[in-house]
């Protein structure tokens, strides 16, 4: 028996490529099957999400595959719909489609070359999908007298940066639309928590992020590699199980101990070591 045996699960940007590269949906997707979970993995990418669905049955699970854009609120509707049709209710809210397409984030840099549209669509699809996302779930889990929403946020909702003020802003949006949620809904059964991963070599950030960048932000993670879809998602399964069932109103970093520190540590630790091996002691 896995710990969401009997449970149907939604899982927003899940989709499989056809390299077979995977990110946090999709990982999230095949574990909660794996834990016995009945899962609805949905993408913009629907060919993506038919292939990952396709990929969980034949490993023995349950599954089906959607093409959905979270922004629109139709394509919500279907979703939900479709995922109580095809299992017959609802139980786990996996909020996790974001905007990463390279055309959107590479219009969100400083904030005065900001591309409105880009902010539009950013905020459209991580942090609007979200709330439609929990408006059309919501009910269908009040009549189970039970539900566990996540959402997948972010580091950047919790630092400033000297770019993508949409994503971040976005992603601030999302840890407090987790708190309402978790305080509107908490008394009737419902748990919203939301998981904020650093650096997860997906296969979307593997193609943004060069050798080069992926090092660099490497320096500042405190464990010795970077993340991967599957870290976040044991972390998404632990919350949405009956395991954190005393954990609501929450976002947890699953960060590598990224934001744990000062940036500027390890260069100063670097510093100290190139001062030590000249025979300088430091000053102060």
């Amino acid at each position: 028996m896995g710990v969401l045996e009997g449970r149907v699960a939604i899982i927003t940007g899940a989709s499989l490529d056809e390299s077979g590269g995977i990110g946090i949906g999709g990982a999230t997707a095949q574990l909660m099957a794996r834990e016995g979970a009945r899962v609805v993995a949905a993408d913009v990418n629907g060919a993506g999400a038919r292939r990952l669905a396709e990929s969980i049955q034949k490993s023995g699970g349950q599954a089906l595959g959607l093409e959905v854009d979270v922004s629109r609120e139709s394509d919500i509707a279907v979703m939900v719909a479709a995922a109580v049709d095809e299992f017959g209710g609802l139980d786990i809210l996996h909020n996790n489609a974001g905007a990463l397409n390279p055309d959107v984030l590479g219009k969100d840099g400083d904030l005065l070359s900001l591309d409105v549209t880009a902010w539009e669509r950013t905020l459209a699809v991580n942090l609007t999908g979200a709330m439609l996302g929990c408006k059309h779930a919501i009910p269908h889990m009040l009549k189970r007298g039970r539900g566990a929403i996540v959402n997948t946020s972010s580091v950047a909702s919790l630092q400033g940066d000297l770019v993508r003020a949409a994503y971040g802003s976005s992603k601030g949006g999302l840890n407090a639309l987790t708190r309402y949620v978790a305080t509107m809904y908490g008394k009737q059964g419902i748990r919203c928590n939301a998981v904020a991963p650093g650096v997860v070599l997906t296969s979307t950030i593997r193609s943004l992020f060069p050798a080069r960048v992926q090092e660099m932000m490497l320096r500042h993670h405190l464990t010795p590699y970077l993340g991967e879809p599957e870290h976040v998602a044991q972390v998404v399964v632990f919350l949405a199980s009956d395991a954190a069932a005393f954990m609501t109103g929450e976002t947890l970093r699953v960060d590598g101990g990224y934001t744990a520190h000062a940036p500027s540590t390890e260069d100063l630790r670097d510093l100290l070591a190139a001062l030590a091996q000249q025979g300088t002691p430091p000053k102060g």
